[in-house]
C-alpha cells in the first residue's frame, strides 16, 4: 500500500444516493445508469408509454435521460454517481 492509499479510501467505498426518493447504494465508478438498472427502474417513459433506458450506452441516443441533482434531461449512461446524489426518473 502506498502513501496515498488507505484501506478506507473513498475510491473503494459504496456510494450512497437517492433514486426517486428511495436510498440506493452502488459501486464506485458506476453511472447513473447502472444504479437506475440496479434499482429495477427505467429512465423515463416515450410519449406512447413505453418504458426507455440505455441504448447505446454512449451518449447519442438520448434514451436514458433522467433528472439529476434538479437538472433534467440528463443522460444518466455519461454521468457517474457521486455520494449523495438525487436522481429522479420520469
Amino acid at each position: 500500500m502506498n502513501q496515498h492509499s488507505s484501506p478506507t479510501s473513498t475510491a473503494t467505498q459504496p456510494i450512497h444516493l437517492t433514486l426517486d426518493g428511495q436510498p440506493i447504494t452502488v459501486e464506485p465508478g458506476s453511472t447513473v445508469a447502472v444504479a437506475i438498472a440496479i434499482a429495477g427502474r427505467t429512465c423515463r417513459t416515450s410519449i406512447t408509454g413505453e418504458p426507455r433506458g440505455p441504448l447505446c450506452a454512449m451518449g447519442i441516443c438520448f434514451e436514458c435521460r433522467a433528472t439529476i441533482n434538479g437538472i433534467a434531461h440528463r443522460r444518466t449512461c455519461q454521468v457517474v454517481c457521486e455520494p449523495g446524489m438525487d436522481i429522479v426518473t420520469q
